[in-house]
């Protein structure tokens, strides 16, 4: 019988879920992550994740996250018991991070930044240096250099970005953010201003940011792009050396089986 390790990424606008092998991330889903839910409601929904990928829960041997929400976390742990007879590990709390933390209260750093920079270093053992660019809630670029973690940048989202425009200007359009075009134009519709000044602009935030976070570090530098939005901005933006969207959760399938 094949063996399942269940990989909870919980972040604060959408959580992924994701089914590994020790050999490989199989699967991925994202959810939306609700507050207002409660563990007997994730715990049905998880079963029925599992049938759609045809797994039964006599196969899973271990679940695992990181969080930046602790209400999830507690529903995730009551679901993951209650259904699966499972104990919810949690990175770092439960599974420490190989990386020397450099953060002046390594506890303010998110899960989900430790992660993610231990999965980076993981996949791209070659650079003395990397900078992981995480497209989420927040724009968050981390730097490592060797097995250190040596902390960031924070900057605003593009999603959030978008809501909080959104949110002031009363007959803003549907805007998709996507472009067909491998350089801005002038827009000529308010659709195509923001689309091409949004994508456009974090491209060059990206790239501005990488370079400047670069002088800084030792090299050689690399560089390695994850989140929702990643694809669509390195497509863009070709600065990076790898795009792996579901960086985090192949750090939580090498932190259990390393």
């Amino acid at each position: 019988m094949r063996k399942y390790t269940v990989l909870f990424d919980i972040g604060n606008t959408h959580s992924k879920i994701g089914f590994a092998t020790k050999s490989a991330l199989e699967s991925a889903y994202a959810l939306p992550t609700d507050r207002r839910s409660t563990s007997d409601a994730l715990g049905i929904a998880l079963q029925g994740l599992l049938r759609h990928v045809g797994i039964s829960s006599k196969e899973i041997e271990a679940c695992v996250g990181s969080s930046v929400v602790p209400a999830i976390s507690s529903m995730v742990r009551e679901a993951c018991a209650r259904f699966w007879g499972q104990t919810f590990l949690l990175a770092p709390e439960d599974l420490p991070v190989p990386l020397e933390n450099r953060y002046a209260n390594p506890a303010e750093v998110g899960s989900d930044r430790l992660v993610g920079a231990y999965a980076a270093r993981c996949l791209m053992p070659e650079p003395r240096s990397i900078i992981s660019v995480d497209y989420g809630t927040a724009t968050t670029f981390d730097c490592v250099t060797e097995n250190t973690y040596l902390g960031g940048l924070i900057c605003p989202g593009i999603f959030s970005s978008l809501e909080a425009l959104a949110g002031r200007t009363a007959k803003l359009p549907h805007i998709a953010l996507s472009v067909d075009e491998d350089s801005p134009v002038v827009g000529r519709s308010t659709v195509l201003s923001i689309n091409h000044g949004f994508i456009f602009g974090f491209a060059a935030m990206t790239e501005g940011l990488c370079r400047r976070l670069a002088d800084t570090l030792e090299g050689p530098v690399g560089t390695i792009a994850t989140g929702g939005f990643a694809g669509s901005l390195a497509r863009v933006a070709p600065y990076f050396d790898s795009v792996r969207p579901d960086l985090l959760l192949e750090g939580l399938r090498l932190l259990y089986y390393k």
